[in-house]
């Protein structure tokens, strides 16, 4: 059987790997794509995962094209099944041709087995296992029973070579605060945002920053707003229940001009929600948490890449203005990888924070304490000056990003990890999509992009916080008939989200 022949356009292929918490679904998942990006293939894969150490249902789906891909398919080209409940579980979204790999193995036989049915070269996944450096001889044995007990099935579109690296949102987030010149970050375990501490914590000595896990949120953001007035570039990292622990002195951090980087990674809600899994319900807090009026930056990245920049820019703002600054990702961002071809741009910062007196009460010149009117009402319109030249310094960089038809009268809107779903779904389609990347300052350079046509609300929230914020910032509203939401704490797939805005277009 030959799904897809070498003279086949556009290439796309859907795999799921799946099993048991501890069978090892994630590092079959990551040495193919690994392996697909070194030899060219555009690579993108998620990441479906109980809150279990062992036992339940975890599984990944991997999509790869010898064009760019930003999300996955709901059908299944390969269905790797570890355990039996797999099978029975995804048999509803296998292709007619579909390959099903199973039965009782190891999961280096698996490896071994699904590279033979993609033609690949034994010799890439003995290269993957040996860089992985633990038990190559027993994995490298199971590898190549799976490859001799297996038939090429699939022949593949030879992909153009290029430069790429394969990379998560948590690696941009990290990256950037590494090249942003960190000194320390604090944090508290908290799905999704823990993956960054893990991922600065192994970089701390060669980098030369601390990393520290405290007891919990309240103690996380006091420590480093301590660390912050000393003069150390501070960042903290944290997902939206304990972000609410931290609001207090999230205040403190605007009253008394501390410099301050937050990672906010949203799961969904409210309260403990679902742990490990995706949504988009935070805007609203990352934008308002606190008490009082004080300035501050709300970030979203939506690949890698961004991830990376966005973070630097956060280092920029929050050192050169004195405020603390959110970057908002979210599970699906954080944990999925993406091929990357693109450097990212990082934005030098310099310290700019002195050993002074710091306050949390409207203070005076000395920074005593005051409840002097004329004095407090100086220290607003101090205040309001600043957020217009944080306005007009951020009107310099990428606020928002344009992609598709330039003239098209339809235009879809979205911001964080929805830009891979957006991206692939739209490709055969007249429209164009406006990413939003500074949710606040809001770019209001934006309206003339949207005022008078179909605009095309994607979020995965059940509210729709982003048309909310357009609609306050520009006076737009959009139709309800015209919000694709999804809030069943799963990422959107391309062909879902492909037919939900054909059904919107004009």
């Amino acid at each position: 059987m030959c799904i897809y022949k070498i003279d086949c356009d556009n290439m796309r292929l859907n795999i799921v790997f799946g099993g048991q918490a501890g069978q090892g679904p994630n590092i079959l998942t990551h040495l193919l794509g690994e392996s697909l990006v070194k030899q060219g293939y555009y690579v993108f894969y998620s990441r479906d995962y109980q809150s279990l150490i062992r036992g339940g249902h975890n599984f990944n789906v991997l999509t790869f094209s010898d064009n760019l891909v930003n999300s996955n398919n709901k059908e299944i080209d390969v269905l790797v099944a570890l355990d039996e409940n797999t099978k029975k579980i995804h048999e509803k979204d296998l292709k007619k041709d579909a390959v099903v790999l199973e039965g009782k193995h190891e999961n280096m036989y698996f490896a071994g087995r699904l590279f033979k049915v993609l033609g690949l070269d034994f010799k890439i996944l003995d290269n993957e296992l040996k860089d992985l450096k633990k038990r190559y001889k027993e994995n490298i044995a199971e590898a190549k029973k799976g490859y001799a007990d297996a038939k090429a099935h699939i022949k593949l579109v030879k992909p153009i070579k290029k430069n790429s690296n394969f990379a998560s949102g948590t690696e941009g987030i990290a990256n950037g605060a590494i090249k942003s010149g960190l000194d320390i970050y604090y944090a508290y375990p908290m799905t999704p945002a823990t993956p960054v501490l893990g991922e600065l914590a192994q970089a701390q000595d060669a980098n030369n920053f601390l990393v520290l896990e405290l007891e919990n949120e309240i103690s996380v953001i006091n420590a480093s707003i301590g660390s912050a007035i000393t003069g150390a570039k501070t960042m903290i990292g944290t997902s939206g229940g304990g972000f609410d622990l931290m609001t207090e002195a999230l205040s403190l951090a605007g009253m008394a001009n501390v410099p301050l980087v937050v990672y906010l990674a949203q799961r969904p809600g409210p309260a403990s929600g679902v742990p490990t899994y995706t949504a988009q319900g935070d805007l609203n807090i990352a934008r308002h948490a606190g008490h009082g009026e004080f300035n501050r930056l709300v970030l979203a990245p939506g690949d890698p890449k961004e991830c990376e920049e966005l973070t630097s820019q956060a280092f920029y703002f929050s050192q050169k203005h004195k405020i603390p600054v959110i970057v908002i990702s979210d599970k699906h961002l954080a944990e999925s990888f993406y091929t990357m071809t693109e450097k990212p741009v990082i934005t030098k910062s310099q310290k700019t924070t002195k050993l002074m007196r710091y306050n949390s009460y409207e203070q005076d010149k000395t920074g005593a304490a005051t409840d002097n009117p004329g004095i407090i009402k100086a220290n607003f319109d101090v205040r309001i000056k600043q957020s217009l030249e944080i306005e007009k310094q951020a009107s310099k960089f990428e606020q928002y990003k344009i992609y598709g038809k330039k003239n098209s009268k339809n235009i879809i809107v979205g911001w964080g990890s929805t830009k891979g779903a957006i991206l692939d779904s739209m490709q055969d389609l007249d429209c164009k999509f406006i990413q939003i990347k500074y949710i606040e300052p809001f770019p209001k350079q934006v309206v003339k992009e949207l005022r008078g046509k179909n605009i095309i609300l994607v979020e995965n929230n059940a509210t729709g916080q982003l048309g909310s914020l357009i609609a306050e910032k520009t006076g737009i509203f959009i139709d309800g008939k015209n919000k694709v939401l999804r809030y069943d704490a799963r990422p959107f797939l391309c062909n879902e989200l492909n037919a939900e805005i054909k059904k919107r277009l004009k």
